[in-house]
């Protein structure tokens, strides 16, 4: 049995519009970036300097950062408030990109928001910076302490890694988890998928809401290999027929998520780990459309930046 993957979660919001206006069809909502990493400045000093005072700063208070009229909001070095600084990386102009840790200011017309909820809204250059923000302040947040003798660490490298007073160098780690959508190979409005509502999906104030099973890569496991497994502990179905689909990271706190479609015959018995799945079912691509195109509201799904949401769409669509 794995821990609920980030991306499971996604049922507890609503499903919105599928992607921002413009954006390549096929592509997961978050997987492109317009930011250049420029990794090779990490460690010059003098040149993180000089950058700051042409930079555009992005508060973030761990999750949130501020978001106004379909756009993160950016300060520059002098309104930036003091907190640990990350270098994100550079436009394709040069522009630098700084974010701050920091407590959020009060803006008139901005509102604090997660990538969760803004993540699809936001163009490739700007979705780029608020997850590798969002991932640098978790990473912070969970290693103050070295595992190594268990002293406080420092960041280093313009906040891409951090040091022990033993000289230990620590840097940013990415857990793969997988995400699938099972579906009975069917085309037309009667082509089923199975979807589950997981377990932790407690606010009584929510629809109950369904969404692709997901789990955590384990140790010496192939992609491959984890939807499989992943699919039989949680709901007892085999499947085959892999296929995938894109990735996505997702920061909470710190995953790549791995887009799978599987393929399964719906006359197998559905039972349900219920420490992960409180109940998971078959539904058409007719009950599923219903919801997204807000014709129908008995049930819930995942919200528009997630990749649950982009495998669903891509399999109304056909192109699973």
């Amino acid at each position: 049995m794995s821990p609920t993957a980030p991306s499971a979660r996604d049922g507890a919001a609503p499903a919105g519009p599928s992607a921002r206006p413009g954006r390549e069809p096929g592509v997961p909502p978050l997987s492109r970036t317009g930011l250049q990493r420029v990794a090779h400045r990490r460690a010059d000093e003098i040149w993180l300097a000089d950058a700051w005072f042409r930079a555009k700063v992005l508060i973030v208070d761990g999750v949130n950062a501020l978001y106004r009229d379909g756009h993160l909001m950016f300060v520059d070095a002098a309104g930036a408030p003091e907190g640990d600084r990350m270098f994100l990386g550079e436009d394709e102009a040069g522009t630098p990109y700084f974010a701050v840790l920091a407590p959020l200011p009060e803006v008139d017309g901005a509102r604090r928001a997660t990538a969760r909820e803004i993540g699809h809204e936001l163009d490739d250059l700007e979705g780029g910076l608020l997850l590798a923000a969002v991932a640098l302040s978790n990473w912070h947040a969970r290693h103050r302490f070295s595992p190594r003798d268990g002293q406080p660490t420092t960041p280093v490298d313009a906040g891409w890694a951090r040091r022990g007073p033993a000289g230990d160098t620590h840097w940013p780690r990415t857990d793969p988890a997988v995400i699938m959508l099972v579906h009975d190979g069917t085309p037309g409005e009667q082509g089923r998928c199975l979807l589950g509502h997981n377990a932790a999906w407690t606010n009584p104030g929510w629809v109950r809401r369904f969404s692709c099973l997901a789990g955590f890569v384990e140790a010496g496991e192939s992609a491959e290999a984890a939807v499989v497994r992943e699919v039989g502990e949680e709901v007892g179905v085999r499947v085959n027929r892999l296929r995938y689909m894109g990735s996505q990271a997702w920061p909470y706190p710190g995953s790549l998520m791995l887009g799978f479609t599987a393929q399964a015959d719906p006359e197998q018995p559905v039972q349900v780990d219920e420490a992960e799945i409180a109940s998971a079912r078959w539904f058409t691509r007719a009950e599923v459309r219903g919801v997204l195109s807000g014709e129908r509201d008995d049930f819930g799904l995942p919200m528009a930046s997630s990749i649950a949401h982009f495998l669903l769409t891509e399999w109304l669509a056909g192109r699973s």
